[in-house]
């Protein structure tokens, strides 16, 4: 299990939830589970990424907590959650399943939001029946479904081979991040945020991602590494918005002109300029706005049919 590392005070910092809970997945392995904000509140559910935690999410559960329920939770291995042998886009979407039946009820109506590797939860669920009964809408925030490693462009380099040889060993490394010092928020920076992130992002974004464990990170590199969900995001049948920034440079934007064009119902694609990855922490308000239009439109307009 990651140490618990997260910033103390400010926007960045989480939350205390209403209620914590243990959801069970198919194969036993045991997820942490928190509920935020009105019991009669529109819900949301929030997936997050690889190496980060409920923690990611501060700034989305103060906002939305006011008059959303909003439940998050840690995926397996990372925050709260035991590390399990299993690390597959199945178990992925088995441990959102198993998240959506502990915290709704049969036929109950939710946003879905997966940023990055949540996204790719998301979009490996998108078949599944207990996600199509609970999903009013999906929004995908700084994802892929296919080609991470070809189309990443941490690696300064021209696309071929030497780009990808070297972008698979940077992912795929087995080292310690080790403490959080200016050196490692630089770094961390220039991967996956943009330019003009304020330092208290990056900081919160660094202690979220150095918390992860070692032997997690480099397990569930191997399955991003791998990915191939193209088909899975022509399933995606609800109402699905697409965001991403424009300077992301783990999954850049083709990722999401691709999805965007390939959904069934795409609710629209937003290109955030100068923005990096971690889109929610870089651009809470904008994401926080799409989640609410999303809710507004499929979640509250259903509760008022249903009345």
């Amino acid at each position: 299990m990651s140490r618990l590392t997260h910033v103390k005070s400010g926007p960045y910092s989480p939350p205390v939830p209403v209620r914590e809970l243990t959801a069970v997945s198919a194969d036993g392995a045991r997820l942490h589970v928190e509920v935020h904000g009105p019991e009669n509140g529109p819900a949301v559910v929030l997936v997050h990424g690889w190496t980060c935690s409920t923690a990611y999410w501060a700034a989305q559960v103060r906002d939305l907590a006011a008059d959303h329920r909003v439940i998050a939770y840690d995926q397996r291995g990372h925050g709260r959650s035991p590390a399990h042998t299993t690390c597959t886009t199945e178990a992925l979407a088995d441990d959102l399943e198993a998240v959506l039946a502990a915290t709704l009820e049969s036929g109950e109506k939710a946003v879905i939001v997966g940023h990055s590797m949540g996204g790719m939860t998301v979009i490996a669920a998108s078949g599944r029946e207990r996600l199509r009964d609970h999903a009013a809408a999906v929004l995908l925030c700084s994802t892929g479904s296919s080609r991470l490693v070809t189309e990443s462009l941490v690696v300064p380099l021209r696309a071929g081979r030497l780009r990808f040889w070297l972008t698979r060993r940077i992912l795929g490394a087995r080292a310690p991040l080790g403490p959080v010092t200016p050196i490692a928020r630089r770094i961390l920076k220039y991967a996956t945020m943009g330019p003009g992130s304020a330092p208290e992002m990056v900081e919160a974004c660094a202690r979220i991602v150095h918390a992860c464990p070692r032997r997690v990170r480099h397990a569930w590199s191997y399955v991003l590494d791998a990915l191939e969900l193209d088909h899975a995001v022509r399933e995606l049948t609800m109402p699905t918005a697409v965001i991403v920034g424009t300077a992301d440079r783990m999954t850049p934007a083709v990722h999401a002109r691709a999805m965007a064009a390939a959904l069934p119902d795409c609710a629209g694609l937003t290109e955030l300029p100068g923005i990096g990855h971690m889109t929610p922490i870089e651009a809470p308000e904008l994401v926080n706005g799409r989640i609410r239009e999303l809710a507004a439109a499929y979640v509250r307009a259903g509760l008022k049919e249903g009345a």
